[in-house]
Order: structure tokens, then sequence, then C-alpha cells
């Protein structure tokens, strides 16, 4: 296949040019005068249209929770959002927290060291566990892919110190373990240990590591989310441990030992023996240690926090920490995501924004079912079967009626009686941990939200075949009641339309209206959509992006929905006979975005999103109709052959 002209004449798709033609670089003419201008904060690694609202919205939630705790502003009362605000007034009082210093964590640092031999490891590994102490496999609680009304507990391995397994292999990974050695080594110090010992520990925890990485899934095979569920009985499961006593710790840590277990990491469960073993304790010990201190640096004083600083700038090449005031929000959005979000929903997010951008819902969803029913290569069997599933989708608006029930479990002991920042986020990882256990003796719950309603951004879940728009995103150039209704179909009823897609990417097209992995196609009409799907992989693959190369296969469930999206938009504003220019245009100029190059390498590594630029340009080459709109003749950058342009919804 012949890959994009903008990556020919037209020059790098990342840098700004003057007198782009939409014909020759869509991305570029729309966005080029938008990249000269944009300037990256200092505490972040991009800018881009998602950033930039995210920027509106961090502004307007900081000044809010400043004048909350000032005694400024009444707090709202949202269900919970005063311990938000009691923690926010922790988390902000850096005086206290410098004063700490590393006093908050001495407890749960002692018990790690105190951790002697293997047999040790083996005996508290339960406990350590229940104690939200990083343990090198993860066990997890989630609904059942082929039967979503129940929970089930799922197994996996760690995750590695690199951002993917391929990082490995690639130019600066030594030097970015060096970093993370070094950055362990003074953390670890910083807490009171003699810096011969903590550079033991750092070093043991870079080996340890090495041996994970040859072991876990990559970002590539997490991607094939239905490969994810291979259920094996707990006698197959428990039998493939040798040293490590699995039951014990499953008695500890859920009471029991379950009929079955979901191994999501095949390979990682076959070779377990050679990670989690008497042989590797040492090394263990001192990945125990260094994820525990880098993960506890950034609750703790201004010191600890610029010490833990450099592994982070050196993937990202962010040149500065976010200031202590910015961070006291964004621990505090962390920890209360869900009451943050329903108070900005409530406070930011309009009625009359909800009723139209629900009849846009609506309007892409009736287009959907349109283009189905006329699809011309599914069967009439698929087809009903597609239909029924589209009509089953819940939809989330803005923000969810009701607070979940961890929140009011969350307790904030304030300085005055002990509390930190450290010793609350422990503890609210204890109840959260609890929480998670509690859930596999409990039905489903089909209402909680997977995104409160301050993120920018928008997703499906397959397994509850649900929606979710947050009020974040519900603004320009997304969506706006002032946009032209061409634009708003280029913004957010691509962005509703994508998300509709999820449900029949290659991952959501094995489940059904109940979010049960079920198969619903004809042989036939699955052995299409898969070739159709190789081409969108084919399409994208090895594509150059500034330093690298894009991976087809890792980014094809999300240029699949992005396909469907853009199409069902324009096949919306045709139906309502809108000028496709602005429609196109508005496609683009979401998709705007300015980046570091260390941060390219970083989320091109990891994410399962083909880069913004990349989504504007490529999608739109596919769209028959913006050849029309733009003229776009052969010859020029924006060209592609007919038989080269993917359509699958």
């Amino acid at each position: 296949m012949t890959h994009l002209n903008v990556r020919g004449g037209s020059g790098n798709i990342i840098e700004a040019q003057d007198n782009v033609r939409p014909q020759d670089n869509l991305y570029l003419a729309v966005n080029s005068a938008w990249i000269k201008q944009a300037e990256i904060p200092s505490d972040r690694s991009r800018i881009s249209s998602f950033d930039g609202i995210d920027l509106n919205v961090e502004k307007a939630l900081m000044a809010d929770f400043a004048a909350f705790a000032d005694g400024q502003k009444a707090i709202s009362d949202v269900p919970t959002l005063d311990k938000a605000v009691a923690f926010y007034r922790l988390a902000r009082d850096f005086k206290q927290r410098n004063e700490q210093g590393a006093k908050p964590l001495q407890e749960d640092l002692k018990e790690l060291l105190g951790i002697e031999s293997w047999a040790d490891f083996n005996a508290k590994a339960a406990k350590l566990a229940l104690n939200a102490f990083t343990i090198p496999f993860d066990v997890s609680v989630d609904a059942d892919m082929k039967n979503t009304k129940q929970n089930l507990v799922y197994f996996s391995g760690p995750r590695t110190i690199l951002p993917d397994t391929t990082t490995y292999q690639a130019d600066g990974a030594e030097q970015l373990l060096a970093i993370y050695e070094k950055q362990t080594t003074h953390l670890l110090q910083l807490a009171g240990l003699a810096e011969a010992e903590a550079a033991e520990y750092a070093k043991g925890a870079i080996a340890f590591d090495r041996k994970i990485a040859g072991l876990v899934k990559s970002t590539e095979e997490w991607a094939d989310y239905p490969a994810m569920y291979n259920p094996i009985s707990w006698a197959e499961f428990a039998g493939k441990f040798t040293e490590f006593d699995i039951a014990s710790y499953f008695e500890g840590v859920f009471a029991e030992k379950p009929e079955r277990v979901i191994n999501t990491d095949p390979r990682f469960l076959d070779h377990v023996n050679e990670l989690i073993s008497s042989a590797n304790f040492t090394e263990l010990k001192g990945w125990l240690l260094a994820k525990f201190i880098n993960g506890a640096a950034s609750s703790l004083s201004q010191e600890f926090r610029e010490a833990a600083f450099p592994y982070h700038q050196a993937l990202t090449g962010q040149p500065e920490l976010a200031a202590p005031d910015k961070q006291a929000y964004h621990l505090t959005n962390s920890l209360f995501s869900e009451p943050v979000g329903v108070y900005y929903g409530q406070t930011y997010f309009g009625k009359e924004a909800k009723a139209d951008v629900l009849d846009m819902i609506h309007k892409m969803l009736a287009v959907y079912e349109e283009r189905i029913t006329h699809n011309s290569w599914l069967s009439e069997a698929t087809k009903e079967k597609a239909i029924v599933k589209l009509r089953a989708l819940i939809l989330k608006v803005g923000y969810p009626d009701k607070i979940e029930e961890l929140y009011y479990r969350y307790r904030i002991i304030s300085a005055d009686q002990g509390g930190s920042v450290y010793s609350n986020l422990r503890a609210a990882a204890v109840e959260n941990i609890k929480y998670e256990i509690e859930k596999l003796h409990k039905p489903v719950d089909r209402t909680v939200w997977l995104m409160p309603g301050n993120l920018v951004n928008a997703c499906y879940d397959p397994q509850r075949n649900d929606l979710t728009f947050p009020a974040a995103i519900l603004q320009a150039p997304f969506y706006d009641l002032k946009q032209g209704r061409s634009e708003n179909f280029g913004g957010i009823g691509t962005v509703i339309a994508h998300e509709v897609s999820h449900a029949f990417d290659n991952n959501g097209a094995q489940f059904d209206e109940y979010g049960n992995m079920v198969n619903w196609w004809t042989d036939a009409d699955y052995a299409e959509f898969k070739k159709r799907t190789q081409a969108e992989i084919a399409l994208f693959d090895g594509i150059q992006y500034g330093p690298v190369k894009l991976n087809g296969k890792q980014i094809v469930s999300e240029n699949i929905a992005d396909q469907g999206g853009l199409t069902a938009a324009v096949q919306a504003a045709k139906n309502e006979g809108d000028d496709l220019k602005p429609l196109f245009e508005n496609f683009a100029r979401v998709w705007a975005n300015k980046q570091l190059t260390e941060a390219i390498k970083t989320q091109v590594a990891v994410d399962v999103h083909a880069p913004g630029p990349e989504r504007a340009n490529v999608q739109s080459q596919c769209q028959d109709d913006f050849y029309e709109a733009f003229d776009v003749k052969p010859g020029d950058g924006m060209y592609l052959k007919p038989e080269e342009r993917v359509h699958i919804w």
C-alpha cells in the first residue's frame, strides 16, 4: 500500500508550514498558525486541543478549591466534596510537608526493610498486598467477560519500569534505567538509608525489572482485549507456582480460593517461577523498595518531589515540576475524582448544552443504524445483531447522578489529628483494595462511571456496552452552541461516533449487547471484517511520526473507531445539508498538537491511539467526501487512490 503523501513532498507533519493547502496537508493547513503560536507549559510535555481545555478546567477548579479551603466560598453540597477540600488543605500546606520530610512513611519503610528472607516474603505477601504495597503480580476483581452480571478474579504480571517491553530494545533504554536507578538511590537516602545500602537496593530493582520485561505482555499484546480472557481452574492456576505460596496468599487476601481465575497474561504465568522465587529474593526486595519509594515521593516534601522528577523528566522532556499549589489540586483530583467531576459538571455544564449533546448523540446513533442497515458487506443476520447492540447502548453524559460508595468510605485525618498527605493516601489505597475485594461476591454495578465529569475525554466500555461523555469535553473546539452544526459534527460528532464505533472495532465486535464475549457474526462476515481490519493496520503501520514509526497493530482499535466516527459524522452533516468543509477543518483542529520529542517516543510506545496529526490526515484521506469538498486531485499531497482508502463502518 502506498503510504501518505503528507510524509513526502509536504514535509514533516509536526512542524508548521506557511501557505499549506488543505489538498496537500489538511492538518497543517488548519493548524500551522496555532503550532507557531502555541507554547508548551513548563510543567507539561505537550499542548493540544485537549490540553487547552484541560488547562481551563484546571484553572477554574484550582481557584474554586483555594476559595473553599480559605473559607471565601461555601463548599458545594456535592457528597464527599467536603472531604476533598479537607485533603486539599493538607496537600497545599508545604510548610508542614517540608517539616515532616520522610517521617510519614517510616513505619511502612520499616515493614519492607524488615522482610529478611524468601520465607518471610512468602508469609507476609498477603498482608503487603492488603496494605497497598506493590508486589510482583496483580490480582483484581472485574466482570466476567462471558457473563457480565458476575465478578471474577483476574491475574496478571507486574508493570515494567520503562514504558513498554519494547522500550528495552530502543535507543536510550540503558540511560533511562540508569536515571531511575540513581533516582531510587537518592530517594532511599532521603528516607534514611545509607548510600551503599540504598544503591544496592536500587541495583537489585533494575535487575529484577529486566526479568519482568522478558515475561510480561507488550502494549501491542494488551491491545488485543479479548485475548485477556483465559479462564483456568484454581488447581491449574495454583499448580503453576512451585515456590510462592499462592494458596496462602489468596486465603489471606480473599479469605478463600476461587474456583477459577482469569489469566490475562499466560506467558507470565507459565514462567512465574523464573521471577517469583527464592533465587531472586535480594533483587525482589530491592524492587519492592524501589516501587514503594518512587510511588510515595509525590506525597511527601518538596525535596522528595524534586528528587523523584528526573526519571519522569527523561521520559517526557517536561522542563519543570508542577507548582506546589497545582500539585495539591492534582493529588486531590486524583483521590476524589468522581465528586470533583460531579461538582465541575453541576457548576460549569448547562442543561441546555446537555440536551443539545443528547440530541446529537441520538442523531449519530440513528446515522449509525442507517449505515449498518445499508451496509454492503454484512449479511442480514449480522446486521440484525449489530442493530440490537446499537440500540442497547447505555448513555452517560456530563456526570453521574450519584457518588460511588467508595468515596464515602474515605476518612481524612487532619494534621492536628496526626494525619499527613502520605498517611491519608495510604489509608485510601487500603480502602480501595477492600472495596475491590468485596466486589467478588456482589453483582456487577453497571451504573459506575469510568471517567469523571472534569476529564477531557470520552470512552466506550465493551463489558457494559455503554458510552461516557464527561462534561469537560463538551466544549469548543469539540462542541459549542455558538459553533456551526457542521463544526460540531466535525468535533463532538466524530467523538460520539468514534465511541459508538468501539462497539464494532476489532475488540468491541466480539461482545454482545450485554457486554458478554459472544460471537454474533456469521463466519463469512467476520472474515471480511478481519480483512478490512488488516487494511486499517497496514494503512498506519510504519508511518514516520517525528523520531518514531507507528505500530499499526497496536493502534488499530482506535483507528477503526476514528474511521467509523468520521464516516458517521460526515453522513450526519450530509443528512442536514451542511457544508462539509467546516466539518473536516474542525476535525483537524481538534487534533492540534505540539509535543516534546521525549514525550512523543513515550506516547507512541504505550498509547493505543495514533498521534493526533496522523489521525486528522489519514482518516480524512479515506473519506470520499473529503475529495469532493476540497477538490483533491491526483498529485495533491492528501490524495490517496480509491482502492487504498479503508472503509469499514
